[in-house]
């Protein structure tokens, strides 16, 4: 078997094409998921804590050049050493975020798998000396 046929055997195994679509759609989400966190919750913890913006919270390491806004943008771009620690707590609350919302579907689907797999299934057959017995209790029930 040639490399070629065993990659596009490989390739074209169901595990690998679900793969692809979870990666996909995984990077989608984690977009929709940064947007939330960026457009909406952070916006409104920061006006709960007095509008405070999350963004722009750091601690400057370095002394900037003179001439340098002190802002972070300017101070990264001047190559000022910076401590962005706002970045870092959007980023959490991104996850934390993200990693529940996963929690949630994973428990959801393992109910439904508990369920499933509590339902009945079709009846079983008797063992045949059930079914046997009651074959003669139905006969000399009738007159």
């Amino acid at each position: 078997m040639s490399i070629l046929s065993e990659f596009k055997e490989f390739a074209v195994k169901g595990n690998v094409i679900d793969l692809a679509v979870g990666v996909i759609i995984g990077a989608a989400f984690g977009k929709i998921v940064d947007s939330l966190v960026a457009d909406i919750i952070m916006p409104l913890v920061g006006l709960v804590f007095g509008k405070l913006d999350f963004s722009n919270l750091y601690v400057v390491l370095g002394s900037a050049p003179a001439g340098v806004a002190n802002s972070l943008a300017e101070l990264k771009k001047a190559g000022v050493p910076v401590l962005a620690y706002g970045n870092f707590i959007t980023i959490a609350v991104n996850f934390f975020i993200l990693a529940f919302i996963i929690f949630m579907m994973v428990k959801q689907i393992n109910r439904l798998r508990k369920t499933q797999a509590d339902a009945p299934s079709a009846p079983v057959a008797p063992p045949e000396d059930i079914a046997l017995l009651r074959e003669i209790r139905d006969s000399l029930k009738r007159p």
